[in-house]
């Protein structure tokens, strides 16, 4: 993947957003309203949709992996890196191989992302833990992915749309 000076630089522009969606997230936690472990929005998630969408997977992979260490270096929990690398990357790849099927909308792709972010993370507590006990929690998390994913993917939609309006970025569906 070759980089140009204007690639690059949307890349940072979309690391930056994705890091303070990610913080502004967490200075929001949705554990008041859904008291569940382990349950986010996952806003950071739009950024990453977006960009496979429009920049193609090699530039959404790094934003990905920029996000995952800058978060993780920002707030000083290394551990915290493990989950978010084995969700993002996880999520990414399902996303782009959804992105590929002709009949599946960007919704779709979306709760299939947020999906297999939660089956990352599930992996991610087992090798912490060392057992199997987190995979009890997984049709928790799956289940409550079906939701996130799809308010994740009306936020990118609505996003196209009004990127597709202002003729900003007219390759994106």
């Amino acid at each position: 993947m070759k980089l140009t000076t204007n690639a690059l630089t949307r890349c940072a522009m979309l690391t930056a957003l994705a890091l303070g969606l990610s913080w502004m997230e967490s200075a929001f936690p949705l554990s008041a309203l859904i008291p569940l472990p382990g349950v986010r929005l996952g806003l950071a998630n739009i950024v990453t949709l977006f960009a496979l969408y429009a920049l193609g997977s090699p530039s959404a992979l790094l934003i990905l992996l920029s996000r995952c260490l800058l978060a993780s270096m920002f707030a000083g929990n290394m551990n915290a890196f493990l989950f978010s690398i084995l969700g993002g990357v996880t999520a990414l790849a399902c996303m782009t191989v959804l992105s590929r099927a002709r009949r599946l909308s960007v919704y779709g792709v979306s709760v299939g992302g947020a999906a297999a972010h939660q089956c990352g993370q599930i992996a991610a507590a087992m090798i912490t833990l060392g057992n199997v006990a987190p995979l009890y929690y997984l049709p928790v998390l799956l289940f409550v992915s079906v939701f996130t994913g799809s308010v994740t993917g009306l936020i990118v939609a609505l996003l196209f749309r009004a990127l597709n309006a202002a003729k900003a970025f007219p390759n994106v569906r």
